[in-house]
């Protein structure tokens, strides 16, 4: 198992894709200052201004940045046809599976914390007292949602790689999970209360904050999860893409 997921891991770095997706992930960072300057210069002038944190509000292309990293590790080894190759060096399926997604699961949570704990504190930093200021009471404070945002992450990526697999097509593949993270959202509100607001729970978007216990009171009311609960719905999102993108893989010739 050593030896291939060190195969593995060599495949992803010497991919340039894999520096282009982590590339644009990282552009958080540089997005997080220009807006805590912005937001900055706007509270100067009015006083006093509520605004996201930039870790909160950038999320979501730290998401789907390095969802693009775990579709394309499984399609371009079918686009190119180096998966019979992979599957001749390891004949077992199981075992090349679930390599790759050990290998994306630690890339992607590595970069994500990576990436998430620098636009805080540079954000925090820059700001200074004045607004959103940056101190020990305060990053334990928020600790819970840098930990969950870094998860969902992970959670998303590896929900890429599943849906890559099954669907061996990275336009269909990444369609389903801009579908996920943006287009079911939007679709889920026009349901009846109070479905919309108990589905709305399960969704992805709004497990973050729930894991972080915070009951997101005006968007869900009382269909919130507790944190456990949340936690459990973000990791079954992997389970079960993996688990159908597996049977894809072990039933299908490559």
């Amino acid at each position: 198992m050593k030896a291939v997921l060190s195969s593995e891991w060599v495949k992803l770095r010497s991919v340039a894709s894999t520096f282009h997706t982590i590339g644009a992930a990282a552009a958080m960072v540089v997005l997080g200052i220009a807006w805590t300057v912005y937001v900055g210069a706007l509270a100067d002038e009015r006083g006093m201004l509520r605004a996201a944190a930039p870790e909160e509000g950038f999320l979501p292309l730290v998401q789907m940045s390095l969802a693009v990293l775990g579709v394309l590790t499984i399609t371009s080894e079918h686009a190119t046809g180096m998966i019979r190759t992979s599957l001749v060096t390891v004949p077992r399926r199981s075992t090349l599976f679930l390599a790759k997604a050990g290998i994306v699961a630690l890339a992607t949570l590595a970069t994500a914390m990576s990436v998430l704990l620098l636009t805080y504190v540079t954000s925090r930093l820059i700001a200074g007292e004045r607004h959103l200021g940056f101190n020990e009471s305060a990053f334990t404070n928020d600790l819970p949602m840098l930990l969950a945002s870094g998860l969902s992450v992970t959670a998303l990526a590896l929900v890429g790689l599943g849906l890559g697999a099954a669907m061996r097509s990275t336009a269909g593949a990444l369609v389903s999970v801009v579908s996920l993270l943006f287009v079911l959202p939007g679709v889920i509100n026009y349901l009846p209360p109070p479905w919309n607001t108990r589905i709305a729970a399960l969704l992805l978007p709004n497990l973050v904050p729930q894991i972080a216990s915070e009951r997101m009171s005006s968007r869900l009311g009382d269909g919130y999860l507790p944190p456990w609960a949340a936690l459990a719905v973000l990791f079954a999102y992997p389970l079960i893409t993996l688990t159908i993108g597996y049977y894809a893989l072990k039933r299908k010739d490559a």
